[in-house]
């Protein structure tokens, strides 16, 4: 399949620990996931280029399922966008997939919904090879009474309890479609589906859930944290290092299939739809 037309959309996948974020930031001593993939892009397009993605990641958060378009008005075809673009960035970040997009396709507002997962392992002792790509949990999770827990933010609800106090969305509500808690292993995983997140959400309810899973809390803290509508009441922002951006929805024109990558360290994820 090769791009056509003016507007491009890719499959991105990035290690977050190596960058401040995806967002280009006003300092170019600060490593952006954005910035070197418009750097890259802009080689093969012989020509500027603006990505504009699905979710603008937060420093240390990774993705696998990362959606961005830019606009290019000549096709250079698939391998040029995947392999050429691939030979001009740094090893944490690698462009998997591109799709012919319409000239309304927008990967940021023309997304129904957003798919994260937040991955703890449990262990006494750091991992050499999973620090930065999951959270460590001494402490031995009740993944029963999280999943209990989480059954208390489904639905379309104010969230202010779990935004950042920096967010700048306008509403407070987001209409959260999937949320599981399950143990794969030594690891635990939260798997969270919504239209869209405030900032820190995720990261906000899986700080939560944590402090369930250690029986600090009742499950049923969770519902009365959404019930106060502020922040001080969760609990703390659980670190991004567990954190990743599996898979992104669109309407089925606009071509891009709707489905979920599995971070790297485990072994499978459940089916996106």
């Amino acid at each position: 399949m090769s791009a056509s037309g003016k507007r491009i959309a890719l499959r991105i996948e990035y290690d977050g620990s190596a960058f401040g974020g995806w967002q280009k930031q006003a300092s170019p001593e600060i490593p952006t996931v954005q910035g070197c993939l418009e750097t890259a892009i802009g080689k093969i397009a012989d020509m500027p280029v603006k990505l504009v993605c699905a979710g603008r990641t937060d420093a240390g958060v990774h993705a696998t399922g990362q959606i961005a378009h830019f606009e290019c008005p000549v096709d250079r075809g698939e391998r040029a966008w995947t392999m050429g673009v691939n030979s001009l960035l740094p090893p944490a970040v690698r462009v998997h997939e591109v799709f012919p997009a319409s000239a309304d396709f927008n990967a940021r507002f023309s997304a129904l919904s957003r798919r994260y997962v937040y991955v703890i392992y449990g262990a006494a002792i750091d991992s050499a090879l999973l620090t930065g790509h999951a959270v460590r949990e001494p402490a031995e999770l009740d993944v029963k009474a999280m999943r209990k827990g989480a059954r208390h933010l489904l639905g379309e609800l104010d969230f202010s309890s779990f935004r950042a106090a920096g967010c700048q969305s306008k509403s407070p509500f987001r209409e959260v479609r999937l949320l599981d808690v399950y143990r794969q292993r030594q690891f635990v995983v939260i798997d969270i589906c919504a239209n869209a997140f405030l900032q820190h959400m995720v990261r906000n309810i899986a700080g939560s859930l944590l402090e369930v899973g250690r029986s600090e809390r009742e499950p049923d803290w969770i519902r009365e944290i959404l019930l106060a509508r502020d922040r001080t009441a969760a609990g703390l922002t659980a670190p991004p290092d567990g954190l990743y951006l599996v898979a992104v929805s669109y309407p089925q024109e606009c071509g891009v299939p709707a489905r979920a990558f599995a971070p790297p360290l485990l072994d499978r994820l459940p089916d996106a739809g």
